[in-house]
């Protein structure tokens, strides 16, 4: 992640933010209509869905300098100055393949969808929230508001499937909620000691530092020690336990069999095709940047859990019968190489990580 950003004028100006809250606008429409309208709520679905395509086609054929790896389009200005937080937003060569990899399977879960008959106000409202909350964890530079995307993205997929799913989606949604907040709430607890630490929420910001060596949990209590861990060794594994549980690495994959299954299938769609992405997306961008000294001192048990997930997860996916649940597996096993690339520690290997989440991402989906 180049840090030298460019700020756009004009009509680029807020093209991220366009893209992200026009399916917000499109959730608001939908909770304005009656319930009989149901065409109607189909059709501003689908509006709200194909625009952000559009913007992301154009900004990925058009927009976006392919010549640079600095982050471009950034938006930023201040949301809640009293704790620093700031409306942070940009993209590069990492987040752009798949901001528009979700805009193309958002917009396609739609008219796979029609043959949902229960509640479908409210099913279409969640789903443009949920993609709200997807776009918003890849274009966000700024911690605060990378976890405020992070947890909307949270509750819809959980209703998705604790409502619209198979005969055992109660358990399966619960799971999924348990497994994904156990997570968050470590996520949550780093992110509060990085900004105590650092005095920002900035993730560029924390990059540079780190490249400084200055986040060394010196200015916390206790010199930042916890569990008899140093600062960046308790942060980089809350960071990556949290992101871990989205990917999923194995052991925390259990989750994922349950969930597919019992999803609607358009869900499953976006489940396999978008959201283990954001586990890795976050390993990329807003973990391993920021303590680079303990994931280069732990990058060979990365290795080693990236291993056990692709043999582990191709296996057990051979001996299911159950086409969703081949799938799943089958996903612990391919985001396995995208760990694996990761704990390489090299240019390629980085490169074969985030192109592999994009590759996956279409595979799985189709």
């Amino acid at each position: 992640m180049e840090l030298q950003a460019s700020y756009p004028e004009g009509v680029l100006a807020h093209l991220l933010s366009w893209i992200v809250f026009i399916p917000l606008i499109g959730m608001t429409v939908i909770l304005c209509l009656p319930k009989r309208s149901i065409q109607a709520v189909k059709n501003v679905s689908l509006i709200a869905t194909f625009i952000p395509l559009v913007l992301a086609t154009y900004l990925y054929f058009g927009a976006f300098d392919k010549g640079t790896a600095a982050l471009q389009l950034v938006e930023r200005f201040s949301w809640i100055p009293a704790i620093n937080v700031d409306y942070f937003v940009g993209v590069d060569g990492i987040s752009l393949p798949l901001v528009w990899l979700t805009t193309l399977l958002l917009f396609i879960g739609v008219p796979a969808s029609f043959g949902i008959k229960k509640a479908e106000k409210a099913y279409y409202a969640l789903l443009l929230l949920l993609e709200v909350g997807i776009l918003g964890v890849f274009v966000s530079l700024d911690y605060f508001l990378f976890y405020v995307f992070w947890e909307i993205m949270l509750l819809p997929m959980y209703f998705l499937i604790g409502v619209w799913g198979g005969p055992r989606r109660e358990y399966a949604a619960i799971k999924f909620f348990l497994y994904t907040l156990a997570g968050s709430v470590l996520m949550l607890v780093a992110v509060v000691a990085l900004r105590l630490e650092s005095g920002t929420f900035s993730i560029p910001d924390m990059v540079n530092m780190a490249r400084g060596g200055e986040l060394t949990g010196a200015s916390l209590p206790f010199e930042g020690m916890l569990l008899g861990m140093k600062f960046t060794t308790w942060v980089f594994w809350f960071l990556f336990v949290g992101f871990a549980i989205k990917v999923p690495v194995f052991p925390f994959h259990t989750w994922l069999p349950d969930a597919h299954v019992q999803a609607p299938t358009p869900i499953s769609v976006i489940l396999a095709g978008i959201l283990l992405k954001l586990g890795g997306y976050g390993m990329l961008r807003a973990c391993f940047p920021i303590v680079p000294e303990a994931f280069n001192h732990f990058a060979y048990a990365l290795a080693v859990l990236g291993v056990i997930s692709i043999v582990y997860g191709a296996f057990v996916a051979l001996g299911q019968t159950d086409f969703k649940r081949m799938v799943a597996y089958s996903s612990v096993s391919h985001m396995g190489y995208v760990l694996l690339g990761m704990a390489a520690l090299t240019e390629w290997g980085m490169n074969g990580a985030a192109l592999q989440m994009f590759n996956h991402g279409t595979s799985s989906a189709a």
